[in-house]
């Protein structure tokens, strides 16, 4: 049996499922809604297709259909939004070729970008890659990168192991000291004072409003202030190149450089094809799944603007952790 409705963008769905005690799984609306209703919504993805099937965007201009690689993608029961969730073991993720982005192409020099995600962690420090238009290339030194924006974690380089580490760059490459000089990676990253859970549901996000990064660790700004020597943090860059000529921080981290917006015209020769939007999954030391999710992913949304600390609250709130298994 089942009902369908159209309520809020969505198809509410109700099936009855055998083995699970004939547990009825609906949407949840509450949930869907406080995604819905906050403005700057781009792509939400609630992740309650069958396996074999794209995974579209609710409640947004765009479908943005997430493709498979190296599936099909198992869909598990339990999850805050569909009632269903998507498992990746590690060997796989989801993608949108870049030139398919639409308004998910956030870039520019103003440009602001949120996330916001409800994941389930099997193993964080191999789950570095959450999602974002992210490649890498090869590894250290490798300045052929076209990052733009990514919700990454356990990035112990720069202080930030077992933390959430969201990224933006504005070179595409390694990160750049005022005198042109660079960083052996690119080092633009926030990182949360307390470790990302392992083995249960939590919610994770990050904001960036032009001028700074800021992680969130279950709806909360876990804030940290710059430790230079216990962070591996010592250099100019950020201990004297943040705002009047002081440090850049730690969670909030100043970047107020905007995000790289790639041209064919200038970067073609010398940079690697334009990132695809990418979940659980980027291309990084010349693999696209050396640093891959291993763990659920009950939903997934992106903003076009800096969310208040509120906002972010809110979206912890509307999803009940307690209920999920």
């Amino acid at each position: 049996m089942f009902y369908l409705s159209s309520r809020c963008g969505i198809a509410v769905l109700f099936l009855a499922i055998v083995g699970c005690n004939h547990a009825w799984l609906r949407a949840d609306e509450t949930a869907i809604k406080a995604v819905e209703e906050t403005p700057g919504l781009v792509a939400f993805w609630t992740f309650g297709e069958e396996a074999g099937t794209p995974r579209l965007s609710v409640g947004t201009p765009y479908q943005h259909s997430l493709a498979e690689v190296n599936g099909p993608i198992a869909r598990v029961v339990g999850g805050p939004y569909s009632g269903y969730s998507t498992l990746l073991t590690g060997q796989e993720y989801f993608r949108i070729p870049h030139k398919d982005l639409q308004d998910l192409n956030i870039c520019g020099p103003k440009a602001e970008v949120s996330m916001f995600a409800v994941v389930w962690v099997a193993d964080v420090p191999k789950s570095r890659t959450i999602a974002g238009i992210w490649s890498e290339g090869k590894g250290a030194g490798d300045d052929t990168g076209t990052r733009q924006y990514a919700m990454l974690a356990n990035m112990p380089a720069y202080g930030g192991s077992r933390r959430l580490t969201p990224h933006i760059s504005s070179e595409g490459g390694v990160s750049r000291r005022s005198d042109g000089s660079g960083l052996p990676w690119n080092a633009d990253y926030a990182a949360t004072a307390a470790k990302i859970p392992e083995g249960e549901w939590c919610t994770l996000g990050f904001t960036y409003d032009s001028q700074y990064i800021r992680a969130y660790l279950n709806g909360v700004l876990d804030v940290r202030a710059l430790d230079p020597v216990a962070d591996n943090r010592e250099d100019s860059y950020f201990t004297s190149e943040g705002p009047d000529g002081k440090g850049r921080g730690m969670n909030p981290y100043y970047h107020g450089r905007g995000i790289f917006r790639y041209d064919a015209e200038k970067h073609a020769e010398r940079k690697i094809p334009p990132s695809d939007f990418t979940v659980g999954g980027r291309l990084a030391g010349g693999s696209m799944t050396k640093e891959a999710f291993r763990g659920r992913f009950g939903g997934l949304a992106v903003f076009n603007r800096a969310l208040s600390d509120v906002e972010m609250q809110e979206l912890h709130a509307a999803v009940d952790l307690t209920v999920l298994k």
